[in-house]
């Protein structure tokens, strides 16, 4: 069974001061925060095992979400004590909780209508896969980054170099193995990772064009409770 992470330790910066007393991904979209609709997707698919590793106001999130027992799914929490890990470190930290399959993660701060299931199907094809070590979703690059994160290639590797460029959704699929060597609860970004495994080949990528927002700043926000606005019409 295909296991789902959160990313939810990160301090919200760019939102203060409604990230001062509220997590980032507890921002409310009207009908359900931020969160909430990823578990709802995530459920929708079958995904029902998330993890969620917490840092600023994490209390807040288990709070709110509890074990995850009134939305269909099991909730486990990785806790960053002191302090949020980066995503590497955080992934990494919470890999005991994780399994020894392929497992899907996704930023809470983002909202999107990637589809869940394809990232469940590609999650179960890296199980028989051990050349590739993981898979990303990029989208097209947003007015706030428009030089993009990766390219890929045409046997569909990711590439730090080439054209055209897209952006990283935040959406992926990842080996246990491939954060071999990443220490828990130390601090370690991700791109300086990703960027060393494109070189190696043990990367895949899919281009997909479904709708994708990074939850960023209150002008931000005010398209995401929009766009949930018509989704719950």
């Amino acid at each position: 069974m295909t296991k789902a992470m959160i990313l939810a330790a990160g301090r919200g910066e760019r939102l203060r001061p409604l990230t001062d007393t509220t997590p980032k991904p507890l921002i409310s979209l009207g009908r359900e925060t931020l969160i909430e609709r990823h578990i709802r997707r995530l459920h929708a698919v079958g995904i029902t095992e998330i993890v969620i590793n917490t840092a600023w106001l994490g209390e807040k999130i288990e709070q709110h979400l509890g074990n995850g027992a009134s939305y269909g799914v099991s909730i486990q929490y990785s806790r960053e004590t002191n302090g949020c890990l980066e995503t590497a470190g955080g992934i990494a930290t919470a890999l005991p909780l994780l399994g020894n399959s392929p497992f899907m993660v996704v930023n809470g701060d983002i909202f999107s209508d990637i589809d869940f299931s394809a990232v469940k199907n590609q999650a179960a094809a890296l199980a028989h896969n051990r050349s590739i070590s993981a898979h990303l979703w990029l989208v097209a690059n947003p007015p706030h980054h428009l030089n993009g994160d990766f390219s890929i290639d045409n046997n569909g590797l990711l590439k730090k170099d080439g054209t055209p460029k897209y952006t990283f959704s935040g959406v992926a699929v990842y080996r246990p193995e491939f954060f071999d060597g990443v220490l828990p609860n130390v601090k370690r970004p991700l791109a300086p990772l990703l960027f060393e495994k494109s070189q190696q080949n043990q990367i895949t990528a899919t281009y997909c064009q479904e709708y994708w927002l990074d939850v960023g700043t209150s002008e931000r926000l005010a398209i995401a409770r929009q766009k949930a606005a018509e989704e719950w019409a």
